[in-house]
């Protein structure tokens, strides 16, 4: 669509923010306004805007896209949201692993295991891990103690949580860059371990590239909002 404005400001509210155009409030799709919890989120928004030409394009505009999902999506579904969240323990990247070539079991011992004992040692949780074909389930006392960590985050956070996790592929490694223990570039290398060696031994797919890469992007983009929510 066409560019409809001039200015774009952020405004202060009593206990938020919020972006303007031509002094008027943005507006998320669901017609909710477009209020956050930080001036550096609403200036990273407001940035988005400054920066359309004559015509705006949404898809240049990920942090706006966030919020409006942590507005409209998000947190009127939290408890859905979390249950996706912690369903995720059953499938964990880390908990299924190969029981062959012997240098991908190694590779992932050495890389995943590190990640299992922090899990155990910071929050008391240790996942079951196979290497069969069969799905497991892990206990319901694991997932309840995973639900009260997730419950912790308010809305924008739980948004770019979400995009962690199933970006990753990994509650384990949506928490490990969350709280810090690896940075979130290592915890990426780690969820596509497996990819990389089948890779290595037969070549790059370039369809599988692209996709990666646009889900790398995506990732980013929650990165930045976990940052500017929280600061």
């Amino acid at each position: 669509m066409k560019k409809f404005y001039q200015t774009v400001a952020v405004a202060a509210e009593s206990d938020s923010y919020t972006v303007t155009l031509d002094g008027r409030t943005i507006k998320t799709p669901d017609k909710n306004t477009l209020n956050v919890p930080t001036s550096k989120l609403a200036q990273a928004v407001a940035d988005e805007w400054q920066k359309q030409g004559d015509e705006v394009d949404p898809s240049g505009m990920p942090m706006t896209r966030l919020v409006n999902t942590a507005i409209d999506r998000v947190v009127p579904r939290r408890d859905v949201i979390i249950d996706e969240l912690v369903a995720y323990a059953h499938t964990d990247v880390l908990c299924y692993r190969a029981d062959e070539p012997d240098d991908l079991v190694k590779a992932q011992t050495d890389a995943w295991d590190p990640y299992l004992s922090w899990l155990k040692s910071e929050m008391g949780v240790e996942l079951m891990v196979t290497s069969g074909i069969l799905p497991i389930s892990q206990p319901e006392s694991i997932t309840e103690r995973l639900a009260g960590e997730i419950d912790r985050l308010d809305g924008f956070a739980l948004t770019a949580f979400h995009a962690f996790v199933s970006g990753l592929g990994s509650v384990v490694l949506a928490l490990a860059a969350a709280k810090g223990f690896r940075d979130f570039e290592q915890c990426w290398q780690d969820s596509i371990l497996e990819q990389t060696h089948q890779e290595s031994l037969w070549g790059l797919d370039l369809e599988v590239e692209e996709k990666r890469a646009r889900l790398h992007a995506e990732m980013l983009a929650g990165l930045d909002l976990w940052h500017f929510a929280r600061s």
